[in-house]
């Protein structure tokens, strides 16, 4: 099947991928109307978004499973976008046009990468039954929603992710007896690039809960989980937190990337070779600058997005640019009950850091809740 464009008059922006940053745009349109003649197609596999900041509080039974969904069903059918239920499989920019999953051809005039990236735990570490890796996001709760609840599980991984994810794990609220955590932190040690303080914060909250920390890479040998030459055995569930990768179609696609194979964009998330496609998200790169691949940003990234996509229908150069704050506020959700907050050199933690946490993160599904089901 080909989605072809209706009428020679029209454009077709085609949204591929339903991550935070397109969730923006889609609210754009429902705010403000949708650019005259202008047809959009969102491009996703899932009906729903999940907001990945309030996975560690739904392992720790602080949240539902379903609380932090966005639906995009709603939100799409508000905005009048056409919605197809299928996975980027390549995209063709000079000829305009993606192919799905599903061999069907989407042509479009705009286009709009918000994908994520894709997991690469057994990639780095080696393939093993009993690995997860958290991304995507809707598979790892799937997964350990399906799977018996584990007496040892070791997470690798010392960035934010995975530190949160050790908390989340350690406090499983479907488990009858608190699994052994051990977190394989890497060799740079619990959460590198933050402050100390918020180190210190992190380590003595790991400490006081048992959860073992190993200074050390991970790695699969021989059907063994191993932190440096140490076996971490027996292990019912290994649990992979170590960044992202980029999707293997965009290598293909001839669209600029940079080394790992990101979408090369510039500041008003525009891809450098090929001006009629923006990205944003874990799925692009700024050429300008470095960013770190972190829902923060794609969230901020989202209403300069949708700025600029209106530009670029209208004919119009993109004017709008993210410039990410010096510092960003990040709150670790400890599963007990805590919560510790690091803003560049600052940092704090107790009880009321959490209380701040659960009413940022629940207020922000809120509000595309509302404005998906607006009257």
């Amino acid at each position: 099947m080909t989605l072809a464009r209706p009428d020679a008059r029209d454009q077709t922006l085609l949204l591929v991928g339903g991550g935070h940053a397109h969730v923006a745009v889609l609210a754009d349109w429902v705010r403000r109307g949708p650019p005259p003649s202008v047809r959009m197609v969102l491009l996703t596999p899932h009906r729903h978004l999940r907001y990945s900041g309030m996975v560690p509080g739904w392992l720790a039974g602080q949240h539902g499973r379903d609380d932090g969904l966005v639906d995009l069903v709603a939100l799409a059918k508000r905005a009048g976008a056409a919605l197809v239920l299928d996975r980027c499989a390549a995209i063709d920019p000079d000829a305009g046009q993606v192919t799905t999953a599903e061999g069907d051809v989407i042509g479009f005039d705009i286009a709009s990468l918000d994908t994520g990236g894709v997991g690469h735990g057994a990639a780095l570490l080696g393939d093993d039954p009993r690995l997860v890796d958290v991304r995507p996001i809707d598979g790892f709760v799937a997964q350990v929603a399906a799977c018996p609840a584990p007496a040892r599980v070791v997470v690798a991984g010392g960035g934010a992710g995975g530190v949160e994810l050790a908390f989340g794990l350690r406090n499983l609220a479907a488990a009858q007896t608190r699994p052994d955590v051990t977190l394989i932190a890497g060799e740079k040690g619990v959460l590198p690039g933050f402050a100390p303080a918020v180190q210190r914060h992190a380590t003595a909250a790991l400490r006081r809960q048992g959860i073992a920390v190993l200074a050390a890479n991970a790695r699969v040998d021989a059907g063994a989980i191993m932190a440096g030459n140490v076996s971490l055995e027996p292990a019912d569930l290994i649990v992979t937190a170590l960044g992202s990768a980029a999707p293997s179609w965009l290598a293909e696609s001839g669209l600029a990337v940079d080394a790992g194979g990101f979408v090369l964009v510039d500041s008003h998330q525009r891809s450098v070779s090929h001006p009629h496609i923006l990205a944003a998200g874990d799925v692009a790169a700024r050429a300008d600058r470095p960013l770190a691949h972190s829902g923060v940003h794609a969230v901020f990234a989202g209403p300069v997005l949708a700025a600029n996509l209106r530009k670029l229908l209208a004919g119009e150069a993109p004017r709008k640019t993210y410039q990410p704050r010096a510092n960003s506020l990040y709150l670790i959700n400890t599963g007990d009950g805590s919560a510790i907050a690091s803003y560049g050199p600052l940092s704090a933690a107790g009880r009321w850091v959490l209380r701040c946490k659960h009413a940022i993160d629940r207020r922000w599904v809120a509000k595309y809740a509302a404005i998906a089901n607006r009257a």
